[in-house]
């Protein structure tokens, strides 16, 4: 992990109508960082990292990818596209192209963004599905693999676009529980790697174990944040400890990934 800051964001605001989402966001995340987010429904979790990567549009404040401030409300697409190259972004839902094979959805976007050849892209997108274990499955569509499966798809998907900084949105959530160690098992080898992750997740077995800093929203700010073990053996806010004493029953990652071994 390096000292470089990749993402800066200062006084973030999100409103929807008369609802505060996001109420002055402070949060710097630097390079090769692994940085989970935990909170109840509603906290503003989702809302944050899909401003990040320019799905959602801010209110207020200031946020910098890399040296890019991607504006609020107006003068963004310029900046927006070369954002969007920089951060890939995996989501609760695959959303892979039913029509395409699972080496075509992945190929697609260095063929389509990058400019490579189509053989260039193909031989990108196998090297990648090897990297998140299903290269034996790059001839079938996304129908004929499991969720899991189509997840890991969809992380490589995500990294043929060579970004700099990962965005996750609660990837195991849409598992069933039998599927969820594959998928943190891709994600803690990209950690291991080096890759740039924000992570919104209820794992809490994971972020234990890669996070190496564990942030926690509560209506729309944040209200603690540290190491794993000051968030997990000591936090100082008493509504952390009822949320991380509510999630334990709940944590999967953990007994899946000691059922693997």
């Amino acid at each position: 992990m390096s000292d470089k800051s990749m993402i800066q964001i200062t006084g973030l605001h999100k409103h929807y109508g008369p609802v505060h989402v996001l109420d002055g966001i402070d949060l710097s995340v630097t390079a090769g960082e692994v940085v989970v987010i935990l909170g109840a429904s509603g906290s503003g979790k989702s809302t944050l990292i899909r401003c990040i990567n320019g799905l959602e549009t801010y209110t207020s404040g200031r946020l910098t990818v890399d040296g890019r401030e991607l504006l609020p409300l107006h003068n963004r697409l310029r900046l927006l596209k070369a954002v969007r190259e920089e951060v890939g972004m995996v989501f609760q839902q695959f959303n892979l192209f039913p029509h395409l094979s699972v080496l075509e959805n992945v190929a697609l976007a260095p063929r389509k963004v990058r400019g490579r050849t189509a053989s260039e892209a193909e031989a990108i997108a196998m090297k990648l599905l090897e990297r998140v274990h299903i290269a034996e499955h790059a001839k079938k569509y996304p129908s004929q693999l499991s969720g899991g499966q189509q997840q890991r798809v969809a992380i490589a998907r995500s990294l043929a676009m060579e970004p700099k900084v990962l965005l996750f949105d609660e990837p195991t959530s849409a598992l069933d529980p039998e599927m969820v160690s594959e998928v943190l098992d891709v994600m803690r080898e990209l950690a291991a790697s080096g890759m740039t992750m924000l992570v919104v997740t209820h794992e809490m077995g994971f972020a234990r174990e890669v996070a190496d800093r564990v942030v926690l929203l509560h209506r729309g700010k944040i209200l603690e944040e540290g190491t794993p073990e000051q968030m997990f053996e000591n936090p100082k806010h008493e509504r952390t400890r009822a949320f991380l004493g509510s999630m334990a029953p709940r944590d999967r990652s953990t007994s899946s990934a000691t059922s693997d071994q």
